[in-house]
């Protein structure tokens, strides 16, 4: 095992072939979950992994499993992988390296014609961005039984397309159930996409567990009016109040640090007229802690601000939690696996929490989990200008490579 290596040069080849789909003139990817784009990278990577020798089958969720078999293949699997969606100007690297590393994992064991006990499978997990379909890791979500399967394909984007609908149009609404079945474990190779790591001047990051997250859609209305008649104090301008309630959750990210995290990422106003006082204002709010109880308290912060903005201006309001994700922490064996690679391979490495919500979350409620980072350049991801070096990327698959042959020759 210290003398099996990946080939970096093709994980490299890989990865710039499935940025040709959907690229974007900055360089960087724009494949949104279930769209023709999205197709496409699903074919590719699954015609590399029937290249591979692999068997595939996908779930109804739209999910996909590659499986290189094992010397017993009624055991679990230990499984691997990411998504292939991004962002509308998202990078090269997030998600999809996850996804191609663990193909390099199986390309290398069939060079160095490798067997292992266990069976491996590479996961492609459908609309983890979440940017056209919400909440974010629906279909994984669906897998851990936090979702069930009908939530899931009802998900619709804004223009009122559900995931069940467009599963169908691409051809990827599966036969398979979703989850319900054993892994022996699970692991998720990712760009940081934070600045600690370059920072420390480390190549791989061992991910302890991740932040707890909460998602709201808030709807304010009042009322619509010409921009010039109507006086200063007559008016119930909607995002006037909505802007009280931005500036508001920045306040309560910055009074929650050194870890709390507060955005507000989608505004949309109505009638969006230049000379009409805006009437109606839809927005989103998303808090991130790694302690649930100051997540919570950010919540409650949130919650009275709004109430009271809308009460004392005579607006009416919708404010809804879609999305809650508890901080989570890894398996201790899974995290020694990758700390163990690390070591075995010779990178330099450090303890990390992750800031962003990973597949992983929601998979390490029904299987042993850990996930492995390597910088990105200056920390910048869901960016056209997200980069990282071949040599890094090859690092983290290395490692994958150490852990995922150490658990799937445990019986």
């Amino acid at each position: 095992m210290q003398n099996m290596n990946v080939k970096g040069d093709r994980l490299w080849e890989s990865l710039m072939e499935m940025a040709k789909i959907g690229a974007t003139e900055k360089g960087g990817c724009c494949r949104l979950a279930l769209t023709d784009l999205d197709k496409e990278g699903r074919d590719l990577f699954s015609s590399w992994c029937n290249d591979a020798g692999c068997t595939i089958k996908v779930d109804k969720m739209g999910n996909i499993f590659a499986r290189r078999a094992g010397t017993r293949d009624d055991l679990p699997p230990v499984m691997t992988g990411s998504h292939l969606d991004t962002q509308p100007t998202g990078g090269k690297y997030d998600g999809v390296f996850g996804v191609l590393a663990g193909l390099e994992v199986l390309r290398t064991l069939n060079d160095f014609d490798v067997k292992t006990e266990h069976p491996i499978e590479v996961a492609v997990w459908t609309n983890e961005e979440g940017s056209r379909f919400a909440p974010a890791m629906v279909a994984s979500g669906v897998f851990a039984g936090v979702f069930d399967l009908e939530y899931g394909l009802s998900r619709a984007d804004l223009d009122g397309k559900t995931m069940g609908e467009e599963l169908k149009r691409i051809g990827y609404a599966g036969t398979e159930e979703v989850g319900g079945r054993e892994i022996k474990a699970f692991f998720e190779a990712h760009i940081e996409q934070g600045p600690i790591l370059e920072h420390e001047e480390k190549t791989i990051g061992v991910v302890m567990g991740a932040q707890g997250q909460r998602w709201y859609e808030i709807t304010i209305t009042g009322q619509e009016a010409h921009a010039g008649p109507t006086p200063m104090a007559r008016r119930k301008d909607a995002l006037v109040a909505a802007s009280k309630i931005v500036c508001e959750v920045n306040r309560i990210g910055l009074d929650n640090q050194p870890f709390a995290c507060a955005t507000v990422g989608l505004i949309q106003s109505s009638p969006n007229s230049r000379n009409t006082i805006p009437g109606e204002v839809f927005f989103t709010v998303d808090f991130r802690h790694p302690k649930d109880e100051i997540l919570s308290k950010m919540d409650a912060e949130l919650r009275a601000f709004a109430e009271k903005t809308a009460k004392d201006g005579g607006y009416e309001m919708k404010f809804e939690e879609i999305w809650y994700s508890p901080p989570v922490e890894f398996d201790k064996d899974c995290v020694n696996a990758v700390r163990k690679g690390s070591e075995i391979a010779g990178y330099s490495h450090m303890d990390i929490i992750s800031g962003a919500g990973h597949d992983a979350c929601y998979v390490s409620r029904v299987a042993p989990t850990g996930m492995i980072f390597v910088p990105c350049e200056n920390g910048i991801s869901h960016n056209e200008e997200e980069e990282a070096t071949p040599e890094d990327l090859a690092a983290g698959c290395n490692v994958l490579l150490h852990a995922i042959v150490e658990r799937a020759n445990i019986v």
